[in-house]
């Protein structure tokens, strides 16, 4: 696996906070790993409505102070596409 670390919550003030990374060892291409905190109980009901995750698959909040990393790891991914 190899894991390009994109940044964490500017606002969290260090450790275990939302975080992302791109993966570029993946047999589909890269991929964003997100780091977050689970969502409540009442929002993970009201996205199972709409998409129900899979027994692998979890509902996560990510804080908007996040867009800028988040948006550079997309930016890295869709330009590396499956040749990283």
């Amino acid at each position: 696996m190899a894991l390009l670390f994109f940044g964490t919550d500017p606002n969290s003030g260090g450790g275990n906070c939302p975080a992302v990374w791109v993966d570029t060892d993946t047999a589909q291409g890269p991929e964003l790993v997100l780091q977050g905190k689970f969502a409540d109980q009442a929002t993970r009901a009201t996205c199972c409505q709409d998409s129900p995750p899979a027994k692998n698959e979890g509902i996560i909040r990510i804080p908007l102070s996040m867009v800028a990393q988040i948006r550079e790891a997309c930016d890295a991914a869709e330009a590396a596409g499956p040749q990283l």
